[in-house]
Parts: C-alpha cells; structure tokens; sequence
C-alpha cells in the first residue's frame, strides 16, 4: 500500500451557508473542486498524480454553521462506490440524535462508514458534553465505535467559519473521553493548531489510542508546531485539508512533507503505516 491522505474534504458544497461557501469560492481551484464532487473517477486521477493511494473523505452534520445535513452521509456512501478501497467514507451523527448510538451502527453497517467526524466547534459542544447527563447522543456514539472498532476523528484546533465556538475545540477536553473509552481509536484532527499543540501531543503520548493528525498545517511549519514529531511517530497520521485554505494541490503538500528533515522510517510510518493501523485495507466482502 501507498500513501494515505487522512483528511480530505469531499462535501456537497450545495447544502453549505452561504457564509461558508463563500470560503471555500475563494480558494484557487474551486471551480474545477466542484466539479469533482460529481465525478469520482476523476477524482482518483488526481490521487494517482498526487502519488496518493488512498483518501479518507472527512464528511459531518453541522446544519447551524456549515449547513450540512445528514445528506452529507449519503453523499459519501455514494461517491465511495467508485473504488472502496482507496476512497474511505466519514460520515456523522450529532450527539443530540435520537437514537444516536443506533444511527452510528446503521451508518456502518448499511453505509459502509469507516470513521466518524466530530467537529465541536461547528455542532456546537464539548467533545466530553457526556460528563453531566446532558448529552447522552455523545456517550451512545463513543460507546458504538468503540464497540465496532470505527475511529472518531474529532476537530481539534480554531475555525474561522462564521459561527464557530473555538471554545470547543481544545484538546485537553478528549483526555476524559480517552479515559473513559480506552478502546475507542481517537485522531485529532490538526493537532490543536494553532493554539493547543503541546496539549495534542501531551495526549498522544499518555494514551496508546491517540493519534495526532497534521492536516491543515502548513509542512514548512510541520516541525515547528510538533517538535517532537520524530519521538511520536508511532502515532501521527498525514493528513492534507484539501482543498482547505492553503492546501492549494494535494501532489505539492505531499511533496513539501516528504521534503522535511524525517528520518525514513518516521515518514513511512506517518504516511503509510499508522493510516492503515486507524483505517485498516477492506477485508473481502
């Protein structure tokens, strides 16, 4: 197996607010972008001249903030049919759900997901809202991934969309969740940038089923933001945030981390060998 981007966003940019479209029109390729939603063949050619074998398509529900609905988990059932073994569905469930832990099994036993997305800052709570009774959605959604061995990439780190409650989005906040599902795989996504980066990897060290994810931050700042990357290796995952601001080309991003001063092994095991550790190869039907 080849490369692994852990983190890219193939949405229906047609459910997003207004506000937040806006964001994603002003990136450079976002005509051509659009056009890939509905043509998931094309979309593996630009893998394959990235030098990327595999993509996880990080999709979640955030109807308030973003305007994703639950849609967005049909969206991506569908556009994985193209190839399910290079393509890797996300889908999402809010903790405020009926049934929530039952939507999370139905997800993956009917749709095929392979991960789930929280994003706190746009569905607005803590990722340990569980903690007083309040959101028990939340506690039913850890309890099933933990129980069907499906990873929850959770947020970690600011957002600029309108809306967005940054509160939400500290690290620190998962050592609970981390505790109280010691067999729940957790990646968080971003690595805190770029306020809480010690904290994501204070929690990446503590807990073997936490893993650090780098998308969204630029390689020339990779090492920088994580120093201790080559000691943590073991657990960090590559991810990009194409087509996210300053993610202009997925081949380029790529290039720019193989190009860091990483050893070999730290390399290998960061972009090929802990993805298929959190996102194993399918099995046989």
């Amino acid at each position: 197996m080849g490369v692994t981007d852990c983190h890219v966003h193939i949405n229906p940019l047609w459910e997003m607010r207004p506000a937040a479209r806006a964001l994603i029109a002003a990136h450079p390729a976002s005509n051509d972008f659009e056009a890939l939603l509905h043509n998931p063949r094309a979309f593996l050619e630009l893998l394959d001249s990235a030098g990327l074998e595999r993509a996880v398509l990080v999709n979640y529900v955030a109807p308030d903030i973003i305007g994703y609905t639950e849609k967005a988990n049909e969206f991506v059932r569908d556009f994985v049919r193209e190839d399910p073994d290079r393509l890797i569905a996300v889908g999402s469930v809010l903790p405020t759900r009926a049934h929530a832990g039952a939507e999370v099994r139905r997800l993956v036993t009917e749709y095929g997901i392979r991960g789930l997305k929280l994003h706190p800052p746009h569905q607005l709570f803590a990722p340990n809202g569980y903690l007083d009774g309040r959101l028990e959605g939340l506690r039913e959604i850890y309890t099933t991934c933990e129980e069907l061995g499906i990873p929850v990439i959770v947020h970690t780190g600011t957002s600029i969309f309108p809306g967005a409650r940054n509160r939400y989005g500290q690290p620190l906040l998962l050592e609970d969740v981390a505790i109280d599902f010691p067999r729940l795989t957790i990646v968080l996504a971003h690595g805190g940038r770029p306020l809480w980066m010690e904290e994501a990897v204070f929690l990446t060290r503590r807990f073997p089923q936490v893993y650090l994810e780098t998308s969204s931050v630029p390689p020339g700042k990779l090492l920088e933001y994580f120093p201790a990357l080559e000691k943590i290796r073991d657990r960090v995952v590559y991810g990009s945030d194409w087509p996210g601001p300053g993610v202009p080309d997925l081949g380029e991003h790529l290039r720019a981390v193989r190009a860091l001063p990483l050893s070999a092994d730290t390399l290998e095991k960061i972009l090929v060998e802990n993805p298929l550790k959190v996102f194993p190869a399918r099995g046989p039907l």
